[in-house]
């Protein structure tokens, strides 16, 4: 499969504040890219975009397979998104909170998934435990879960080990390389040891695309 991510001179500003402008970059399976930049520089906004939850102000986000744009609605096939600030409901179980996410998706026989997905990231013994009695970082491990449910081609990570412990960053590490061998990973972080995590960094506060020695954890 010929899976192809451009980014043409996107921006974004709100209201006469231009967070960024001019950013460009294109990535294909096996490529990795983190997304830097001082606070207020825009990062989780342009994640925000390429995973299609925003609109930019200017440019465009284009998904193609084998020469073929994917249309803006498809994309939810194709990605998935992991954020500390992406919510999930209480009154579910972590086991419940995937069935519903499965069956949104259109998944099929979505039974051995779900249970797969729950001890890539340890949370099997507590899939039956209602969302609101796990911790920080449990609720982190489950939207892991959640994005990798469907197997994305494009894995995206803002602040990726936020409220993590030192077994859930490892499995962090581990999700990472294997993103990065099978589809393509953005990260968007400062933290100097997510950065290495990617083969390529553009910064906003430069918007520079550059490339860097892979570096294994």
């Amino acid at each position: 499969m010929d899976f192809k991510l451009q980014v043409k001179n996107v921006g974004k500003k709100f209201g006469r504040l231009t967070v960024f402008e001019d950013v460009n970059f294109e990535l294909e399976i096996g490529s990795s890219l983190v997304i830097t930049g001082k606070n207020g520089s825009g990062k989780s906004t342009l994640v925000k975009i390429i995973a299609g939850l925003l609109s930019p102000s200017s440019g465009e986000v284009i998904y193609q397979i084998d020469g073929k744009r994917i249309d803006k609605l498809d994309l939810f096939k194709y990605v998935g998104f992991v954020a500390p600030y992406l919510q999930l409901y209480d009154e579910f179980t972590g086991y419940e909170t995937l069935e519903i996410l499965a069956k949104i998706r259109g998944l099929k026989n979505f039974g051995e998934r779900i249970e797969s997905a729950l001890k890539s990231v340890n949370l099997y013994n507590r899939r039956n435990d209602l969302v609101r009695g796990y911790s920080s970082g449990m609720k982190q491990r489950l939207k892991y879960a959640c994005a990798l449910l469907h197997d994305p081609v494009i894995l995206i990570l803002d602040e990726p080990t936020t409220n993590l412990d030192s077994e859930g960053v490892d499995m962090v590490w581990s999700i990472a390389r294997e993103r990065k061998s099978k589809g393509i990973l953005i990260v968007a972080t400062n933290e100097p040891d997510e950065i290495q995590m990617c083969d390529e960094v553009i910064n906003l506060d430069e918007l520079k695309l550059k490339s860097r020695e892979r570096v294994v954890k």
